[in-house]
């Protein structure tokens, strides 16, 4: 069976697929899209196939004014709309400028600031227009890009993992670098989906997949006090990619505002 999505919007992050993830999902759904001419990314090309649009991917944070009203247009053309990375779902590292004024970085940074369009803080998509589903990562697992797209072909909720990456670090068998060495880690609040990458070099999570869900921060929080950590320190590990997430963000300010 071939079925062509052929009004969809994808962000770059649909290459990702290749072909592996392209026949995975045909296996999984019987459906076929053809990268080539069924996929607009919008990001590698000056054309752009005019919706509606059956599913848009859209990764990136809401900065400027022109995408606070970019986002609004999207929405209006698409039946589902999901955002897939950290800057889309929890505003991205650019959201450590949400802790800072934004005025005095232009003002360094560039030469003529009074040319810069940017809005005070960056937020995630969720923050402006109804969102079908978050695929959270910096950068995102194909496979549960596969999984989401397979869900909205078929009309089901997508099913992607809501533990911990401790849980992935059970799984491969390795041991724990916070309560065998001291490390900090925040895997047992990060979403699963890396695969447990960091911690099985023997470094720590650094919360690339965002809050889990119903993460107690606040423990983790404690505990790195109680290893030892300085207060500055602790903000500065809630703050990274995810920064803007809510659980992270409440954490980081318990700890410097």
């Amino acid at each position: 069976m071939e079925y062509h999505v052929e009004r969809t919007l994808f962000s770059k992050r649909i290459v990702h697929l290749n072909d592996d993830g392209a026949g995975r999902l045909h296996r999984l759904t019987g459906w076929r899209i053809d990268i080539r001419s069924d996929v607009s990314v919008a990001e590698a090309s000056r054309a752009v196939i005019k919706g509606p649009y059956d599913v848009s991917l859209v990764e990136g944070s809401i900065t400027t004014p022109h995408d606070a009203e970019r986002i609004h247009h999207i929405r209006r053309m698409s039946k589902f709309l999901v955002t897939i990375g950290a800057c889309a779902t929890a505003g991205g590292i650019q959201a450590l400028r949400n802790f800072a004024n934004v005025e005095k970085f232009t003002s360094i940074v560039y030469a003529t600031p009074a040319y810069i369009q940017t809005l005070a803080k960056s937020t995630p998509i969720s923050e402006h227009i109804r969102v079908d589903f978050e695929l959270r990562g910096c950068p995102i697992n194909k496979y549960q890009l596969v999984e989401v797209l397979s869900a909205f072909l078929n009309h089901r909720k997508p099913v992607t993992p809501q533990h911990s990456v401790c849980v992935e670090c059970k799984s491969r068998g390795n041991v724990c670098v916070m309560v065998a060495h001291g490390t900090p880690c925040l895997g047992p609040v990060t979403h699963a989906g890396c695969g447990a990458i960091c911690p099985s070099y023997d470094r720590g999570c650094y919360g690339c997949f965002g809050p889990m869900e119903t993460p107690n921060a606040r423990a983790l929080g404690d505990r790195l006090r109680a290893l030892g950590m300085p207060a500055r320190d602790i903000q500065r590990v809630f703050r990274n990619f995810n920064a803007q997430a809510g659980a992270f963000r409440e954490e980081s300010e318990r700890h410097g505002g």
